[in-house]
């Protein structure tokens, strides 16, 4: 009983990993701000 508390301990861990190394990884300086109203610089192809 206390192996499968353990297994299950180790899988939201895993899980709990993965959702923040989703989240918070990437980008250096986070989300890309959307684009001001007065920009005229055209879309990225």
């Amino acid at each position: 009983m206390v192996l499968i508390l353990l297994e299950a301990l180790a899988a939201l861990v895993i899980l709990a990993l993965i959702v923040w190394w989703t989240m918070f990884s990437g980008r250096q300086g986070g989300e890309i701000k959307p684009p001001r109203d007065d920009d005229t610089t055209p879309p990225p192809p």
